[in-house]
């Protein structure tokens, strides 16, 4: 397996931060040239109203290692998408990795609440920040992927597969975008096959994002002391995970193998021999069904 991704030129959609920002960061550590994207700049926030911006994460990717270049784009602009990838294609001629991690809905969603009590336009804005941006995203990207065999796509969502099909997801629009990223991901891996690529959809577990952290009032080196208050929360992994699977499946020449499937972090972790921060390999998901899920007292013993 290779070591490195020097010469390797990523594309993260969504790098402003938490999931999108560990992978752009991962990826930079392996050596690869990252264009990170996203809405919120030093000048500009987006309607997420967070502090963090795409400065910030390209930085964090060149002083890992690699070189991270910042972009503003919104992904639901398909002339912006264009651009962006007109510019990659002109600087560096190529294209190896898409990260399609676009969401920014956090607000738009009103957990537990019937689609005829939810409102319609915010759930359909939901919709197309976490579906169309991906859609646009690989429409004009995918062409620049594909000139090289052995390019990747990953579609982030949240939950596998199996879990988003056989549980309710909070709402009926959080749940409808969630499983059609995992399908995206299984049609794009069909239609990029012929070319030498793969596409897989890739879920987190309970992530310790900033603003998770920030709503358990804890940071990273004391996140343990939120489970006091929500005990389940001793199976979260930091968002450095999900980054280290992205570059396991970029470094990895017998990838294909996985073209078409939902993975998760956990899943991968197990098979690369990656770990988390702290040296450890949580396994959200699984817990999530055989642990929270059932009614069992929090205990990650067996689980990271």
């Amino acid at each position: 397996m290779e070591t490195t991704l020097k010469g390797k030129v990523a594309l993260v959609a969504g790098a402003t931060r938490a999931t999108g920002r560990a992978i752009a960061v991962e990826l930079g550590a392996a050596g690869a040239t990252v264009y990170c994207t996203g809405r919120t700049t030093r000048e500009r926030r987006s309607e997420m109203d967070r502090p963090e911006t795409i400065e910030e994460t390209a930085e964090l990717v060149t002083r890992a290692g690699g070189e991270g270049i910042a972009v503003r784009v919104d992904h639901l602009e398909p002339e912006q998408v264009r651009a962006l990838v007109e510019r990659i294609d002109t600087e560096q001629g190529r294209l190896d990795v898409l990260v399609n991690d676009v969401w920014g809905a956090d607000k738009l969603a009103a957990w537990s609440t019937p689609i005829w009590e939810h409102p319609l336009d915010d759930g359909l804005r939901l919709l197309r920040l976490a579906v169309d941006t991906h859609l646009i995203t690989s429409h004009h990207a995918l062409p620049l992927l594909i000139r090289n065999p052995g390019g990747l796509l990953v579609e982030v969502t949240d939950g596998t597969w199996e879990y988003n099909s056989a549980n309710y997801r909070l709402c009926a629009f959080y749940d409808l975008a969630k499983i059609s990223v995992n399908r995206l991901a299984f049609s794009q891996a069909h239609e990029l096959r012929p070319y030498g690529c793969t596409a897989v959809s890739l879920t987190p577990g309970w992530l310790r994002s900033e603003a998770m952290l920030e709503g358990f009032g804890v940071t990273e080196e004391n996140w343990r002391d939120a489970t006091v208050h929500q005990p389940h929360f001793v199976i979260s992994e930091s968002p450095a995970f999900t980054g280290r699977a992205v570059v396991a499946l970029a470094t990895d020449p017998e990838r294909e193998r996985w073209s078409g499937q939902s993975l998760s972090s956990g899943q991968l972790a197990r098979e690369y021999g990656f770990t988390d921060v702290d040296g450890s390999r949580p396994d959200a998901w699984r817990y999530i069904v055989e642990v929270a899920s059932a009614g069992k007292p929090a205990d990650a013993t067996g689980y990271r």
